[in-house]
């Protein structure tokens, strides 16, 4: 703040006075202004909005198809020279500008004023699937409370079903027709799940609780959503290593395949998994920052949340292998009984010898081998690799793979609670900053009345999501989650964070950047953030995105169907998407970044009709002054 010299003489009594008007005007705006009520609220929040359920089921099943700890190599490359360039970015620009996703790239160029649109409508998009994804988590955690665990069994009063439940697994049978009552392809819609509309009204109505008095209410309930995960995957870390077949779990997860670096797929994968992680580009992290002290060290922030949100996905992955370790031991001793007990069958039946009636699979494999290999080829080896490569991610791996799991173990409502429990709090935790992302712009474009008190507004909000989510509850709704997962959560994130980096570093300027990180850490950023920011972080988000891009156009989008009738058993069917779906699909990616060139375009054209206006004008006074 410049503060005069009263004794400067050059200065009339009118210029101090309204020097000294201004001043108390900025101090009392900056008394007014809504602020963190700590540090520890703000790291909390902006953790728990980083790390979130993608940490849980995304990076482990990475981990494990990319070669096991040779995929941490590509994911630490993409995390330093993409993921904590952007982070630090976004948590710079808001501290300096103290605005939102919209104030700060009109303030940097009025062309740029889409960027911030853009951002709110994907934080919008993806709020819609993200909290119905929490109502089926909420589902699960109710159901948790049951005994015995509704997955556990097949329903005994209906024949139809009971064969169904039986083939597929009652894990399967509950998540599938139970919970989803899902239709034959995305083309049915189906009805709604009445059980899974209660949830995610559920889940809306929890958010506007935490909402509704802005940060000062989120902030509060950081302390419990962010720190929660962290002890009840300490609790299941302690209990899964000492599980049998725990070992065989980590041994498969970080045994490292060195050949498979030499897949392009490996850093496509690894770039888009540490950007996606990080939640940039959302619009919520440069929000949360804006309520900064102007001095805070952004870049510990940055680095800080950045390192906790890679170990707490190493951390998580140990926890899920090790339990999934233990859940392919248990499949591999039922092979092997089944085995046995087919070959005893078969044994008897043709009036042949075995062994012992108290052979080992080992010993009759062998046996079986040297004596009777007709018998062997046709009956199903077991093998442990194939039940550790069954391992899935996403809402495969919570809601079918984990739930199986836990049904091995004592005490199985206990740890399905505390399971469901850690997947709501990370997914609450990340829809704070997600749900931000939407309501910060929505007071800085100025589109609700000063006289519309916040907790109003904020419930208009949330209640419209619920209502346009309820295409989530229906039979279809499991394909347009994928839908929106795949395409909202991709090409329109890579866009924006590209048109950021571009802005910041060129638009804006490099160097006066680096004055605005000196003026709030009291040092230059060093060459490699400038090196990151003006070249190597754009040239990776492009590559990653044309990639991207080249992959899904050479490769047809499909989605997996639940087909009761598939072949032997009930399992999901491959299917492509239908020439509507495909065009719906487009319309996701392009519509939310279509506000950059439109505003950009905007701004164009109203500059050129204000020269055209001026001109004149300007001429007619200069020929006046020329005849003078």
């Amino acid at each position: 703040m410049f503060r005069p010299n009263t004794e400067d003489k050059r200065l009339t009594g009118i210029e101090l006075n309204i020097i000294i008007d201004v001043e108390k005007d900025e101090n009392t705006r900056e008394e007014n202004e809504v602020k963190w009520d700590n540090k520890v609220q703000y790291l909390l929040t902006i953790i728990g909005f980083a790390v979130g359920l993608g940490n849980i089921w995304r990076f482990p099943f990475l981990c494990q198809t990319y070669g096991g700890g040779a995929f941490l190599i590509p994911y630490g490359i993409s995390l330093v020279i993409e993921g904590l360039p952007l982070l630090y970015l976004e948590l710079a620009i808001g501290q300096k500008l103290r605005k939102g996703s919209i104030g700060v790239w009109k303030e940097i160029s009025p062309f740029m004023g889409g960027v911030g649109i853009s951002c709110m409508m994907i934080s919008f998009l993806i709020a819609l699937f993200y909290n119905s994804v929490l109502a089926w988590v909420l589902w699960y955690f109710y159901n948790s409370f049951k005994n015995p665990l509704p997955w556990s069994q097949c329903p005994a009063n209906d024949t139809h079903l009971t064969m169904e439940c039986v083939k597929s697994t009652p894990v399967n049978f509950f998540w599938y027709r139970k919970t989803l009552n899902i239709t034959p392809d995305i083309e049915t819609s189906g009805s709604p799940q009445w059980g899974l509309v209660a949830c995610l009204a559920c889940a809306w109505f929890i958010i506007f609780i935490c909402f509704i008095r802005g940060i000062k209410s989120m902030g509060k309930a950081v302390y419990v959503t962010t720190t929660l995960p962290y002890v009840v995957l300490t609790i299941f870390l302690g209990r899964a290593l000492t599980l049998p077949g725990a070992i065989d779990g980590l041994v498969y997860l970080f045994t490292p395949d060195w050949g498979v670096l030499k897949n392009p797929q490996v850093w496509l994968d690894a770039a888009t998994q540490i950007f996606f992680s990080l939640s940039v580009a959302f619009g919520g992290l440069i929000a949360f920052s804006s309520y900064n002290n102007q001095h805070n060290n952004c870049e510990k922030d940055a680095l800080l949340v950045g390192i906790t949100n890679s170990a707490t996905s190493l951390y998580a992955s140990i926890a899920i292998f090790a339990i999934l370790g233990f859940k392919a031991n248990n499949d591999l001793e039922m092979c092997q009984n089944e085995y046995i007990e087919m070959v005893k069958e078969i044994t008897r039946q043709y009036d042949l010898k075995i062994p012992d009636e108290d052979v080992k699979y080992d010993q009759l494999v062998d046996y079986l081998n040297t004596t009777y290999p007709e018998i062997h080829s046709k009956l199903r080896e077991c093998n442990l690799s194939t039940f550790l490569d069954q391992s899935a991610f996403g809402t495969g791996l919570a809601f079918i793979t984990f739930t199986q799991a836990v049904l091995e173990m004592p005490y199985s409502q206990v740890w399905a609670a505390l399971f469901f429990l850690m997947l709501f709090s990370l997914g609450l935790s990340s829809m704070f900053g997600t749900l931000e992302g939407v309501l910060n712009p929505i007071r800085e474009l100025n589109l609700v009345p000063k006289w519309i008190p916040l907790q109003l507004w904020t419930g208009i909000v949330c209640l419209t999501a619920f209502l346009i989510s309820l295409i989530f509850t229906l039979g279809s709704g499991n394909y347009w989650v994928e839908v929106f997962n795949t395409y909202v959560g991709s090409i329109p994130l890579l866009i924006v964070a590209f048109f950021e980096m571009i802005g910041v570093s060129y638009i804006h300027g490099i160097k006066k950047f680096s004055d605005d990180i000196f003026f709030m850490t009291g040092k230059n950023p060093s060459l490699y953030w400038k090196m990151c920011w003006t070249v190597i972080s754009p040239v990776m988000l492009m590559a990653v995105l044309i990639a991207f891009v080249a992959l899904e156009a050479k490769n047809p989008p499909q989605f997996g169907t639940w087909n009761p009738k598939y072949e032997l058993f009930p399992q999901t069917q491959p299917k492509p998407y239908p020439g509507w779906v495909v065009a719906f699909c487009v319309l996701l990616c392009t519509l939310p970044v279509a506000a950059i060139p439109i505003v950009a375009l905007y701004h164009v054209v109203k500059k050129a009709t204000n020269r055209i206006t001026i001109n004149p004008y300007r001429v007619s006074i200069e020929n006046s002054v020329q005849e003078q």
